[in-house]
């Protein structure tokens, strides 16, 4: 017979993976714990048991126990990635005052990377997370809804947040982006982009910026994916490698700036009219790139906003899920013809 699921406003107990499981609350307690003999099927019915709850064991012993430590999980999928550094200015700068301390984990990208991460900084009983995305694995997504603390899901807001989301809207942003470009009089137009298909936020610009190209009766020409991280040295290769398969496309959209700075120094090099011959775009309005022999066209993400915005709800612990959005503008730069 299947057991009934826990009221979600419930903290979830052994009791509860003991019930859903069949399994007495003390072998339960020792397949969590990984200790103790314990049957390979058991094991595997208990700990199924627990994802599909999204039960999370709780670290703090003693009289500590019933409560929350001063902490606020932060989950990013990158640190090498210049945008988030920004983001956890936002956070570190709002929580000053206020009791709370963030502590970050690091994803990579990763689905299952990304759960770990949950699944451990859940288990110390924080008083509230932040993480970037909305898109998770069912045992995630499962575990931040149970975990009785505010949940805020930042960068994005093209999706069905769990508790609190706080970002922009990626499809709107390449849809544009492909506006300005379209109207710019540029035709033959290729994408590249990093870190596919993992980074779903670049995915979502993508898909508004080829909503919007359809309308005008276009298309992509080229696109070129990698799967690892972005760099100047990769932005140059990309390029390369789209210009000579299609030597006639006339503009560059990148999924990030980094990459979109080394097809700039690329096409420079090559001694190519930029943008009267062709033209690039990036995008997150990173400014350690402005120092680039011309300024590219790119869209500012509203990283520190949203770092501020995800802290105070955090901070505040509002009653009623709150779903902000921003709005990002369009710096044309030197690189879209004017």
């Amino acid at each position: 017979m299947t057991k009934p699921t826990p009221d979600p406003r419930h903290t979830l107990t052994l009791r509860d993976v003991s019930e859903a499981s069949g399994v007495s609350e003390m072998t339960v307690s020792r397949v969590l714990r990984n200790r103790g003999d314990v049957s390979a099927p058991t094991r595997e019915k208990v700990l199924e048991a627990a994802r599909a709850l999204g039960y999370v064991p709780n670290k703090i012993a003693g009289a500590l126990a019933s409560q929350r430590v001063n902490l606020v999980g932060v989950v990013i999928p990158s640190l090498s990635n210049m945008v988030f550094p920004e983001v956890m200015t936002g956070i570190s700068e709002t929580l000053v005052g206020t009791g709370l301390q963030p502590v970050v984990g690091v994803t990579n990208y990763l689905p299952d990377r990304e759960e770990s991460v949950i699944y451990e900084m859940l288990s110390w009983r924080p008083s509230g997370m932040i993480i970037a995305g909305l898109e998770h694995s069912t045992a995630a997504r499962a575990m931040l809804a149970r975990a009785g603390i505010p949940i805020v899901e930042i960068m994005d807001i093209d999706g069905d947040p769990i508790n609190h989301a706080v970002g922009i809207s990626h499809r709107r942003a390449g849809r544009q982006m492909a506006e300005a470009i379209i109207a710019a009089g540029y035709r033959r137009i290729a994408f590249l982009g990093t870190q596919m298909p993992n980074d779903f936020r670049a995915k979502k610009r993508l898909e508004g910026f080829e909503e919007a190209l359809a309308k005008a009766g276009l298309s992509l020409v080229d696109r070129e994916f990698y799967s690892g991280g972005s760099a100047l040295l990769k932005g140059r290769e990309m390029t390369a490698a789209v210009l000579n398969r299609t030597p006639d496309v006339d503009f560059l959209y990148y999924s990030n700036d980094m990459i979109g700075a080394g097809g700039l120094l690329y096409c420079l090099a090559q001694g190519l009219d930029v943008p009267g011959h062709i033209g690039l775009a990036g995008f997150n309005g990173v400014e350690l790139l402005d120092g680039l022999p011309r300024k590219l066209a790119t869209m500012d993400a509203c990283r520190l906003e949203i770092g501020r915005k995800a802290a105070s709800i955090i901070a505040e612990a509002p009653a009623e899920a709150q779903v902000e959005e921003l709005f990002p503008t369009l710096q044309a730069g030197d690189t879209i013809r004017g």
